[in-house]
Protein backbone atom coordinates (compact mmCIF):
# COMPACT_ATOMS: atom_id res chain seq x y z
CA UNK A 1 0.00 0.00 0.00
CA UNK A 2 2.80 2.63 0.92
CA UNK A 3 4.61 2.26 -2.61
CA UNK A 4 1.22 2.82 -4.21
CA UNK A 5 0.90 6.28 -2.82
CA UNK A 6 4.21 7.55 -2.45
CA UNK A 7 4.41 6.38 -6.15
CA UNK A 8 1.09 8.60 -6.94
CA UNK A 9 2.31 11.23 -4.78
CA UNK A 10 5.65 11.37 -7.01
CA UNK A 11 2.98 11.69 -9.72
CA UNK A 12 1.24 14.26 -8.30
CA UNK A 13 4.45 16.39 -6.85
CA UNK A 14 6.94 16.30 -9.53
CA UNK A 15 5.13 19.04 -12.05
CA UNK A 16 5.16 21.31 -9.19
CA UNK A 17 8.72 20.95 -8.22
CA UNK A 18 9.71 21.08 -11.53
CA UNK A 19 7.59 24.62 -12.02
CA UNK A 20 9.30 26.08 -8.84
CA UNK A 21 13.28 24.81 -10.00
CA UNK A 22 13.03 22.18 -6.83
CA UNK A 23 14.25 19.15 -6.58
CA UNK A 24 11.98 16.07 -5.48
CA UNK A 25 14.69 14.45 -2.78
CA UNK A 26 12.44 11.25 -1.24
CA UNK A 27 8.34 10.08 -0.41
CA UNK A 28 7.68 8.95 2.61
CA UNK A 29 4.71 7.39 3.93
CA UNK A 30 4.44 5.68 7.24
CA UNK A 31 2.73 4.99 10.30
CA UNK A 32 4.00 6.58 14.06
CA UNK A 33 2.41 6.04 17.11
CA UNK A 34 -1.20 5.71 15.36
CA UNK A 35 -1.25 8.86 13.30
CA UNK A 36 -0.28 8.03 9.29
CA UNK A 37 2.31 10.76 7.70
CA UNK A 38 3.23 11.60 4.41
CA UNK A 39 6.32 13.55 4.25
CA UNK A 40 8.00 14.84 0.97
CA UNK A 41 11.48 16.06 0.92
CA UNK A 42 12.19 19.05 -1.39
CA UNK A 43 15.44 20.67 -2.23
CA UNK A 44 17.85 23.31 -3.97
CA UNK A 45 21.02 24.23 -4.60
CA UNK A 46 21.55 26.78 -1.50
CA UNK A 47 18.79 24.58 0.33
CA UNK A 48 14.64 25.31 0.34
CA UNK A 49 12.83 27.91 2.76
CA UNK A 50 9.80 27.67 4.45
CA UNK A 51 7.63 29.87 1.71
CA UNK A 52 8.66 27.31 -0.53
CA UNK A 53 7.64 23.63 1.35
CA UNK A 54 4.45 25.90 2.31
CA UNK A 55 4.20 26.73 -1.46
CA UNK A 56 4.18 22.64 -2.31
CA UNK A 57 2.13 21.54 0.29
CA UNK A 58 -0.53 23.53 -0.75
CA UNK A 59 -0.50 22.82 -4.27
CA UNK A 60 0.27 18.92 -3.14
CA UNK A 61 -2.58 19.03 -0.94
CA UNK A 62 -4.81 20.43 -3.52
CA UNK A 63 -3.98 17.91 -6.09
CA UNK A 64 -4.55 14.80 -3.34
CA UNK A 65 -7.69 15.89 -2.36
CA UNK A 66 -8.62 15.81 -6.23
CA UNK A 67 -7.40 12.26 -6.51
CA UNK A 68 -7.95 11.32 -3.02
CA UNK A 69 -5.30 8.32 -2.29
CA UNK A 70 -5.61 7.75 1.04
CA UNK A 71 -8.85 6.71 2.40
CA UNK A 72 -7.55 7.64 5.85
CA UNK A 73 -6.34 10.59 8.31
CA UNK A 74 -2.62 11.61 7.75
CA UNK A 75 -0.56 14.68 8.10
CA UNK A 76 1.49 16.08 5.10
CA UNK A 77 4.93 17.49 5.88
CA UNK A 78 6.97 19.25 2.64
CA UNK A 79 10.73 19.95 4.06
CA UNK A 80 13.93 19.85 3.63
CA UNK A 81 15.83 17.14 4.18
CA UNK A 82 18.42 17.92 6.29
CA UNK A 83 21.78 17.59 7.24
CA UNK A 84 21.08 13.68 6.64
CA UNK A 85 20.00 13.89 3.08
CA UNK A 86 18.98 10.73 1.35
CA UNK A 87 21.19 9.43 -1.46
CA UNK A 88 19.18 7.64 -3.89
CA UNK A 89 20.23 8.25 -7.57
CA UNK A 90 23.38 7.75 -8.73
CA UNK A 91 23.40 11.18 -9.57
CA UNK A 92 23.25 12.27 -5.78
CA UNK A 93 26.31 9.77 -5.33
CA UNK A 94 28.35 11.87 -7.96
CA UNK A 95 27.37 15.39 -6.12
CA UNK A 96 28.57 14.45 -2.87
CA UNK A 97 31.71 12.75 -3.68
CA UNK A 98 34.18 14.04 -0.35
CA UNK A 99 31.26 14.33 1.87
CA UNK A 100 30.96 11.71 4.75
CA UNK A 101 28.26 9.50 4.45
CA UNK A 102 26.40 6.00 6.04
CA UNK A 103 25.20 3.13 3.48
CA UNK A 104 23.24 0.21 4.42
CA UNK A 105 23.47 -2.95 2.36
CA UNK A 106 21.15 -5.49 0.85
CA UNK A 107 24.31 -7.99 1.65
CA UNK A 108 27.17 -7.96 4.28
CA UNK A 109 30.25 -6.98 2.72
CA UNK A 110 33.79 -8.05 4.38
CA UNK A 111 31.19 -9.28 6.85
CA UNK A 112 29.80 -5.45 7.74
CA UNK A 113 26.20 -4.63 6.16
CA UNK A 114 26.82 -0.89 7.76
CA UNK A 115 29.71 1.63 6.62
CA UNK A 116 29.97 4.78 7.53
CA UNK A 117 32.91 7.14 5.75
CA UNK A 118 34.28 9.66 3.22
CA UNK A 119 32.46 9.10 -0.41
CA UNK A 120 36.05 9.03 -2.37
CA UNK A 121 34.14 8.69 -5.78
CA UNK A 122 31.55 7.17 -7.79
CA UNK A 123 32.18 6.06 -11.15
CA UNK A 124 30.93 2.44 -12.97
CA UNK A 125 28.37 2.27 -10.55
CA UNK A 126 30.20 1.57 -8.06
CA UNK A 127 31.27 3.64 -5.30
CA UNK A 128 34.38 3.99 -3.58
CA UNK A 129 34.15 4.98 0.39
CA UNK A 130 37.08 4.92 2.70
CA UNK A 131 36.53 3.56 6.40
CA UNK A 132 37.60 4.03 9.92
CA UNK A 133 38.90 0.50 11.28
CA UNK A 134 40.22 1.95 14.72
CA UNK A 135 43.29 3.72 14.04
CA UNK A 136 43.48 1.76 9.81
CA UNK A 137 41.69 3.78 7.22
CA UNK A 138 40.75 1.37 4.33
CA UNK A 139 39.23 1.89 0.98
CA UNK A 140 36.42 -0.43 -0.18
CA UNK A 141 34.29 -0.37 -3.66
CA UNK A 142 30.51 -0.79 -3.18
CA UNK A 143 28.20 -2.05 -6.17
CA UNK A 144 25.40 0.79 -6.60
CA UNK A 145 22.88 -2.08 -7.08
CA UNK A 146 24.12 -3.53 -3.56
CA UNK A 147 23.25 -0.52 -2.00
CA UNK A 148 20.50 -0.69 0.42
CA UNK A 149 19.75 2.68 2.03
CA UNK A 150 22.26 5.52 1.94
CA UNK A 151 22.47 9.27 3.30
CA UNK A 152 25.09 12.10 4.76
CA UNK A 153 25.87 11.49 7.86
CA UNK A 154 26.93 14.49 10.62
CA UNK A 155 30.33 14.20 11.66
CA UNK A 156 31.39 15.47 15.23
CA UNK A 157 34.84 16.55 15.76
Amino acid sequence: MSNNITAVTEELVLPIVKQMNLQLVDIEFKKEGKDWFLRVFIDKEGGVDIEECGQVSEQLSEKLDETDPIEFPYFLEVSSPGAERPLKSQSDFTKYVGEHIYMKLYEPMEGEKEFEGTLLSFENEEAEIEIKIKTRKKKLKIPFNKIAKANLAVTFN
